[in-house]
C-alpha cells in the first residue's frame, strides 16, 4: 500500500483542534438527566431557565449535524448577570453542572453542547436599542458578543467605518469567531480576527466579570482569543476599524499547475499593501458542477471550466480582490491589470467582476439562501479545517488532494487552500499554530446527507488514524 507521511506540524485549525479525533466516531448522544443542583427554582433565572422540549432538542444539535448532546436546560439571559449567577452557581456548589455558551449555532461537532448541563443562549441578549456603540474618533466598535458579525458591519457602515478582518460567512456571533479565532482571505493583511481586539469583557469560570486587554489581565486577554471558550466567557469585544471602501473589485484565476497556485499565492501575500483579499480553492472533476461557488463564473463559460477540470481531474482556483472608492478606481484597475500580467495561471481563464464593499463580504449568504431553497442547508456538515506548513504543502497536494479525495470520489462542497502569515498572530493567544513564516488554511467544507455523512468522517480520519502520534516527527495518512 502507497504510504504518505506527512509531519506533525500540520495542525487542527481551531474549531477542531481540541474535539477531532475525539468525536469523529462518536455514537449521537441522546439521554437526559436532572441538573446536579435544583436551580429551577432559583428566582434569579424565573422565566429564563427552560427544560422544554423545545428548546432543550434545539440546543443539541449545531449547524454540522453530526453530534446531537442534549443539556438539561437552556439558560435565556437578559443579562450578563444571569451568565454571572449560573456560572458561581455551579463553581461553589459542591457538585458543578457543565456549561456551554452558545451563539448562532454554527460549531460542528458539538462544541457548543453542555451535555445534562447548562447552554447558555446568547443570542437572547441581543436588545436592537444598544450592544454595538461605534467611536468614529476612536475607529473602534464595542460590541456586545452575542452580535452578528453582519450586525457589526451594517452599523459601522452607517458611519462609514468598518472591521477588517472577517470570516467568509457573516451570520457568526462575535464571541463565536473571537473563540475560536477568525480567518479568512484577509488574514495574511490584518490577521485573525483574534488579531485586531482591542479590549474584552471576560467572565471567568468563577463567575468573575474582567475586563481585559494587552496591558490589563493580559494572560486572560490572550488566552480567551483562539481559547475556544476554555478560559472564559466574551461578553465585550472593543473591535478596530477603519475608514469602509466602497467597492470591490473581485478576480478569479484558474491553474491547472499546483506549484505556479502556491508561488503565485505566495508572492502575492508577501507584498506591502497590496491585495486586500486572497483565498484559494481546489476544483475536483467529481464536484457538483451547480456547486454555490461556480455562481460567480459567467453562465458561457461553465462547459469550457468543466471541460478542463475533466482533462486535468483537479485544477486551481486563485482569488483576489482589491478595494477602491471613486478616486481610486482608475489606478486600481491599471494595479490588477499588472497584476494579471505577473501570474502564471493558464491563459484564457481569468473573470473579473466589480462590486460592491457589502457584496463582497456578504457573498456566502447568497449561497446560504440557494441551499437552503433546495433543502441542502440543513445537512450534516463533516467539515475538517487544517493549518499545513509551507514547507509540506505540496506534499498535502500529492497525498490528500490527487492521492484520498480523489480516490474515494466522495468530496461535495468547497475545498480551500490559502496561505497566510505568521507574524500577522500573536503567540500568546491560544491558537495553535505551525512554527514556519508561513502557512496555509486547508478546509473540507463538505456537505453530506444523513445517509452517508459517515463516509466523510472515515476520509477525515484518513488524515489522523488510530496510531497517529502527535510527539513523533511523522505519521502515515493512508
Amino acid at each position: 500500500m502507497v504510504s504518505y507521511n506527512f509531519p506533525s506540524q500540520i495542525h487542527l485549525l481551531m474549531i477542531t483542534i481540541l474535539v477531532i479525533i475525539t468525536t469523529l466516531f462518536t455514537p449521537i448522544t441522546t439521554n437526559t438527566s436532572s441538573l446536579p443542583w435544583n436551580i429551577l427554582s432559583n428566582d434569579n433565572f424565573a422565566g429564563k431557565l427552560t427544560t422544554a422540549s423545545s428548546s432543550v432538542e434545539s440546543a443539541a444539535t449545531d449547524f454540522g449535524h453530526i453530534t446531537k448532546i442534549f443539556p438539561s436546560a437552556v439558560l435565556n439571559p437578559s443579562s450578563v448577570q444571569d451568565i454571572t449567577d449560573l456560572i458561581k452557581l455551579s463553581f461553589d456548589s459542591q457538585s458543578s453542572f457543565p456549561l456551554a455558551a452558545r451563539g448562532h449555532g454554527h460549531s460542528h461537532r458539538g462544541q457548543a453542547a453542555a451535555k445534562d448541563g447548562v447552554v447558555v443562549n446568547m443570542r437572547s441578549m441581543v436588545n436592537r436599542d444598544r450592544g454595538i456603540k461605534v467611536s468614529r474618533t476612536g475607529l473602534y466598535a464595542d460590541v456586545d458578543s452575542a452580535w452578528l458579525w453582519i450586525e457589526v458591519l451594517n452599523k459601522t457602515l452607517e458611519l462609514g467605518l468598518t472591521p477588517v478582518s472577517w470570516t467568509d460567512y457573516l451570520h457568526l456571533t462575535v464571541g463565536g469567531t473571537l473563540s475560536n479565532g477568525g480567518i479568512s482571505g484577509q488574514t495574511f493583511r490584518y490577521g485573525p480576527q483574534i488579531s485586531n481586539v482591542l479590549e474584552m469583557d471576560v467572565i471567568t469560570g468563577k463567575g468573575e466579570i474582567a475586563t481585559c486587554s494587552k496591558d490589563m489581565n493580559s494572560d486572560l486577554f490572550y488566552a480567551a482569543l483562539g481559547g475556544l471558550g476554555q478560559f472564559g466567557i466574551i461578553t465585550r469585544a472593543r473591535i478596530k476599524l477603519e475608514l469602509a471602501p466602497k467597492n470591490a473589485k473581485w478576480l478569479r484565476f484558474l491553474y491547472t499547475d499546483f506549484s505556479e497556485f502556491t508561488r503565485d499565492q505566495e508572492r502575492l501575500i508577501s507584498e506591502t499593501n497590496g491585495l486586500h483579499f486572497l483565498e484559494g480553492s481546489v476544483m475536483l472533476d467529481h464536484g457538483p458542477p451547480d456547486n454555490w461557488r461556480s455562481t460567480y463564473y459567467p453562465p458561457s463559460e461553465h462547459m469550457r471550466i468543466v471541460s478542463m477540470v475533466k482533462q486535468h481531474r483537479v485544477i486551481y482556483c486563485l482569488e483576489v480582490v482589491k478595494y477602491y472608492d471613486e478616486t481610486s478606481q482608475h489606478s486600481v484597475n491599471e494595479e490588477m491589470e499588472e497584476l494579471s500580467d505577473s501570474l502564471n495561471y493558464e491563459r484564457g481563464f481569468v473573470y473579473e467582476k466589480d462590486v460592491t464593499y457589502m457584496d463582497f463580504l456578504n457573498r456566502v449568504r447568497t449561497g446560504e439562501l440557494k441551499l437552503k431553497s433546495k433543502g441542502q442547508w440543513d445537512v450534516p456538515h463533516p467539515w475538517l479545517n487544517l493549518f499545513v506548513p509551507k514547507s509540506q504543502i505540496s506534499r498535502f497536494e500529492y497525498g490528500v488532494f490527487k492521492g484520498i479525495i480523489l480516490r474515494n470520489n466522495i468530496t461535495t462542497g468547497p475545498l480551500l487552500v490559502y496561505p497566510m502569515n505568521r507574524n500577522k498572530w500573536n503567540d500568546r493567544m491560544s491558537t495553535v499554530l505551525p512554527e514556519e513564516d508561513v502557512f496555509y488554511a486547508v478546509g473540507f467544507l463538505r456537505s453530506a446527507s444523513f445517509d452517508n455523512w459517515d463516509d466523510y468522517e472515515k476520509e477525515n480520519m484518513e488524515l489522523f488514524p488510530p496510531e497517529y502520534d502527535s510527539t513523533k516527527s511523522r505519521f502515515s495518512a493512508l
